[in-house]
């Protein structure tokens, strides 16, 4: 990516509503060399795409907790199945897979903490292949929602 390219992420990371033209306006560039360097973009994967930054709790999803998942035994068909399976669950926002000590990691978002024990024992605590697991409640989030990319380490 070129300082152009960048300054369109960043500026579409702040507000992926704005018109091509907005946009454009802001860069100083055409409207048709906008179009086309968001286009590459698109087609390069750096754009996956756009959406809408939604409450949680006017999901009523007032309870969001992470949760550690060990597993075993650890080999390709438990992990793709794990995550076939906590992906599917209306509860898991995310799910990541682990490198140390964890295997998973999932973020979780339920109405209150009743069901975020529900959830624990009825969804998790049966399943054969975790071995493990502990949950950690969000108090607050601070995120960078328009992270910049950065430079290449010196060779």
């Amino acid at each position: 990516m070129d300082e152009l390219d960048s300054e369109i992420v960043r500026l579409l990371q702040t507000d992926a509503r704005q018109s091509n033209r907005e946009l454009a306006r802001k860069l100083g560039i055409a409207p048709s060399t906008c179009l086309e360097r968001v286009r590459a973009l698109t087609r390069r994967g750096v754009i996956r795409g756009y959406h809408a930054d939604i409450d949680p709790a006017a999901l009523n999803r007032r309870v969001q907790a992470l949760v550690s998942i060990q597993l075993r035994p650890l080999n390709r068909t438990s992990i793709d199945a794990f995550k076939e399976f906590a992906g599917g669950l209306p509860e898991v926002l995310r799910v990541f897979v682990l490198s140390g000590g964890d295997d998973f990691l999932l973020h979780v978002a339920v109405q209150d903490l009743d069901h975020l024990h529900a959830f624990l024992v009825d969804r998790l605590a049966g399943r054969r292949e975790i071995t493990g697991f502990r949950s950690s409640m969000i108090f607050e989030e601070v995120a960078d929602r328009t992270p910049a990319r950065l430079s290449s380490p010196p060779v």
